[in-house]
């Protein structure tokens, strides 16, 4: 595995992630080692539930901008990388994401090894399009990395979509794995609910929760805009907003701005066993993303015992059937939100049933075990090519594709030429 977060280092869902399926592997009998990035917390290797894990320094030499350390990273990744292969009987390399796609390219051809790509989210998804050249760059990292790569694995039949609209890339190379949730990670709480419910809420108070980053895309300035409408119909309900990010100190000024400040509380981070019992005792969890890959802050908030309430687009969509497992709103539309979390708040039962049944439909869908095996199956499939090269990326019609859309740069071009040579 290359990824460039691993627990205890996380960033978003990429990391937890990584480590549930690496895990999941591991009890299924497979070796897993993955290569990433440092932390404070940890040494250069450690054994982690079985999986083991090689940690290297992204920081050194001292880089002069992002992606300077991305790229610091990976020829330290490659370091690493090399010296597991020399010593360790690995048959596949799975990549995770852009970040590591140098030196999964690198190990791929320097060792003949299958490179399978699992594609989290894209920069074209999380910028509604492609504005500026460092989005361009990381957009074209992304397609490099599926091209090279023998099968593409992406987390919702909305992920399948967008990769195959923006990178072209041909159905029969991608696979539509869903990510999951270890339901016990999310049981465990404070032992006294009643007092530590005191410490954030009035007892008649109502909850609404939020948990995750604070960028555009997760939509927390939608939520505050239905704070007024919610409040003028429930006056007892009280909003907390957990996580941090490059938006957190705006949005705690809008909410004064807006005159609200006294009805939301920006929690910040918030450690696993207060994350746990908050959604233990929220009459909603609310996640108005503008962009979602999967959606795993739904399985999470499910797991824990919440009733949801998400934003109609991406994996939401997916994971969430409208007044059955949970409520949808329109996203980005204030007033949409208020009225679906009006309805939790107004019948508990409705709320009751809804959380019972995603909890149910939880156990059976979204298992790691279920999830690891089917990752398994690609990669047999991958190990099943006995010449190196991507499986179904054809030169011709891959070429014309991009020149009939006007989005196929002349150096594209000729890598598919050069790359394909000799590989049908």
């Amino acid at each position: 595995m290359l990824s460039w977060e691993y627990p205890p280092k996380v960033v978003g869902g990429l990391a937890r992630a990584v480590a549930d399926l690496s895990e999941a592997l591991v009890e299924q009998g497979h070796e897993v080692f993955v290569v990433t990035s440092d932390h404070s917390e940890c040494g250069q290797v450690e054994y982690v539930s079985g999986v083991r894990v090689y940690r290297v320094n992204q920081h050194h030499p001292s880089p002069l901008g992002f992606l300077d350390s991305v790229l610091y990273m990976n020829y330290h990744l490659i370091q690493r990388a090399v010296q597991v292969i020399n010593t360790e009987p690995i048959d596949v390399i799975h990549a995770h994401d852009w970040l590591v796609a140098p030196a999964a390219k690198v190990l791929k051809h320097a060792f003949n090894l299958p490179v399978v790509a699992t594609i989290h989210a894209t920069e074209w998804g999380r910028n509604a399009g492609i504005h500026n050249d460092l989005q361009r760059h990381i957009n074209d990292v992304e397609w490099w990395l599926t091209y090279e790569a023998y099968r593409v694995i992406c987390c919702s039949e909305y992920m399948r979509d967008e990769l195959h609209r923006i990178f072209h890339l041909p159905d029969d190379k991608l696979a539509v794995i869903p990510n999951g949730v270890v339901v016990r990670n999310f049981r465990e709480t404070h032992p006294d609910l009643d007092a530590f419910r005191s410490q954030w809420a009035l007892p008649e108070e109502r909850i609404v929760l939020f948990v995750g980053r604070h960028v555009y895309e997760k939509g927390v300035d939608v939520l505050l805009g239905a704070v007024p409408k919610v409040v003028a119909h429930q006056p007892s309900t009280k909003f907390i907003i957990a996580g941090t990010g490059p938006m957190h100190d705006e949005l705690k000024r809008k909410a004064w701005e807006m005159g609200i400040a006294h009805k939301v509380h920006f929690a910040g981070f918030i450690d696993d066993l207060t994350r746990n019992s908050l959604y233990q005792l929220a009459d909603a969890a609310v996640f108005p993303s503008r962009y979602e890959p999967f959606g795993i802050v739904a399985l999470e908030a499910m797991a824990a015992g919440a009733p949801v309430v998400v934003s109609d687009v991406g994996g939401f969509r997916e994971i969430v059937r409208h007044g059955e497992t949970g409520l949808t709103f329109y996203a980005g539309q204030s007033n949409s939100l208020a009225d679906n979390i009006l309805i939790l708040l107004k019948d508990r039962q409705y709320a009751r049933m809804m959380k019972t049944l995603a909890y149910r439909e939880l156990l059976q869908k979204y298992d790691w075990s279920k999830i690891a095996h089917r990752t398994v199956e690609e990669y047999k499939r991958a190990l099943g090519r006995t010449s190196p090269g991507p499986i179904t990326h054809d030169t011709k019609t891959v070429h014309e594709r991009y020149h009939l859309t006007g989005d196929f740069p002349e150096e594209r071009a000729e890598l598919y030429e050069s790359s394909n040579h000799g590989r049908r």
